[in-house]
C-alpha cells in the first residue's frame, strides 16, 4: 500500500468522527485533528483502534499520542507497514 493509498483510508476513518465539515472539504496532511477537524481526544482514541483494524498494525502509546495531524497518522501508518 503507497503512501497515496494510505493517506486517502485515514482520511476515510476520520470523517465520521470530524465535527468541522468545512476542514473536511479543505482536508491536507497538514490538518490537524483535534484542533481544525474538531475529533475530541476520546474520540482519537476510537480512530487509532480503527487505524490498527484497518492496517493491521499495533500503535504503541507514544505513537498515538505523536498523532497530531493528517499527515503524523499516514507516516505513522506507512512506517508501521514497512
Amino acid at each position: 500500500m503507497n503512501e497515496s493509498e494510505v493517506y486517502d483510508k485515514v482520511v476515510e476513518l476520520i470523517k465520521p468522527y470530524a465535527k468541522n465539515q468545512d476542514a473536511l472539504a479543505s482536508i491536507s496532511t497538514e490538518s490537524n485533528i483535534l484542533e481544525d477537524l474538531e475529533v475530541n481526544s476520546a474520540r482519537l482514541v476510537d480512530i487509532v483502534l480503527a487505524f490498527e483494524d484497518d492496517f493491521d498494525i499495533e500503535v504503541e502509546d507514544d505513537d498515538a499520542d505523536a498523532i497530531i495531524t493528517i499527515g503524523d497518522a499516514v507516516k505513522l501508518i506507512c512506517k508501521q507497514l514497512g
